[in-house]
């Protein structure tokens, strides 16, 4: 690579770096000691996703946000969580959340295990199974013979300073965010093969505002000084205070810059990304909540990918003309 395009290749970060870690999406990370010390952040399935775990309640006088109320067998899961360092005590337990089809545990390898990390996930699951299975609520209505869980784990590894406080606080958050999703499905649905001149892009948001008449592409460059980007950040927001919908792929400073502050302001935006959506996705932190409020999409052109990757400059070139195109066109 020349040196030029090598002066133009940005590390893609998204808004939220200290919720970054390493998804297995399944798959372990090569290379990882799974038998060493770390902070793992694991997600496990109930087959077919039935919510035996537990019920979504909205906010009452008891609880200030939604939760979930634990059935029978959820409370034996947080049974069985609860005494796992008693079985491996190399293993500190940290944090469990239990949702209706699946649980969030975070816990500590704090000295070396005598065998694989997938060893105590694996007991963890086959306690639940029997416990299940003894449960005559459950008995009567399911086949013996079916799985409980799906095959597998995700984990997270841990290692940056503030992902555990992150994690903490967004499991904690995690039935609020099924809440809202539940009441307003559109906007958190993926949308495949939506079509922006000759392009072919997945959405996530309100997809309407690709239909607003009066958008405006955000686009800097990475040489403009800090008294430039100040001006550009009161002509955009002067825009969209006027009723523009601002569209960026939020590459550089000065893109960035006047993206977060019509943010906060309150403005709808279209943002466009480099990585696509996994199945499963939703916005982080308050990306969610403005997806909720219908003031956000978010547009990736390219499939999603688990691994950490280098933005390069016919990439983001490819994303300065996808945010003309979708200012120029209607869906």
């Amino acid at each position: 690579m020349n040196e030029e395009v090598n002066e133009r290749r940005y590390v893609w970060r998204t808004k939220h770096p200290e919720l970054e870690a390493v998804p297995s999406m399944k798959r372990r990370k090569e290379g990882h000691d799974y038998n060493g010390r770390c902070v793992y952040m694991i997600t496990m399935c109930i087959a077919g996703r039935k919510p035996l775990l537990g019920s979504l309640r909205n906010a009452n006088t008891s609880h200030s946000e939604a939760w979930v109320e634990p059935s029978e067998l959820g409370l034996k899961v947080s049974e069985i969580w609860s005494n796992i360092s008693i079985e491996s005590p190399e293993v500190s337990t940290l944090y469990l959340q239990l949702m209706p089809d699946h649980v969030h545990f975070i816990f500590y390898v704090k000295d070396r295990l005598s065998r694989h990390l997938g060893h105590i996930i694996g007991r963890f699951k086959g306690k639940v199974t029997t416990a299940y299975r003894a449960l005559s609520a459950y008995s009567e209505t399911e086949s013996r013979s079916l799985p409980l869980w799906e095959s597998g784990y995700n984990d997270r590894i841990l290692t940056g300073k503030g992902q555990l406080k992150a994690w903490f606080n967004y499991l904690k958050d995690n039935p609020r965010r099924l809440w809202v999703k539940r009441n307003y499905p559109e906007y958190f649905t993926i949308h495949q093969d939506i079509t922006i001149s000759s392009t072919s892009v997945a959405a996530m948001g309100n997809v309407f505002l690709l239909d607003y008449p009066y958008k405006v592409a955000v686009q800097c460059s990475r040489s403009m000084t800090s008294n430039e980007i100040e001006a550009a950040c009161n002509q955009f927001l002067l825009k969209a205070k006027d009723g523009a919908i601002l569209v960026s792929p939020c590459i550089s400073r000065g893109e960035k810059e006047i993206m977060k502050r019509a943010f906060e302001a309150g403005f709808p935006q279209i943002i466009l990304l480099e990585n696509g959506f996994s199945p499963m996705q939703k916005p982080h932190g308050r990306q969610f909540d403005a997806c909720a409020e219908g003031r956000l999409l978010l547009v990736a052109p390219w499939p999603h990918h688990n691994h950490s990757c280098v933005i390069t400059r016919e990439q983001c070139l490819a994303l300065n003309r996808l945010a003309d195109e979708i200012v120029l066109t209607k869906t």
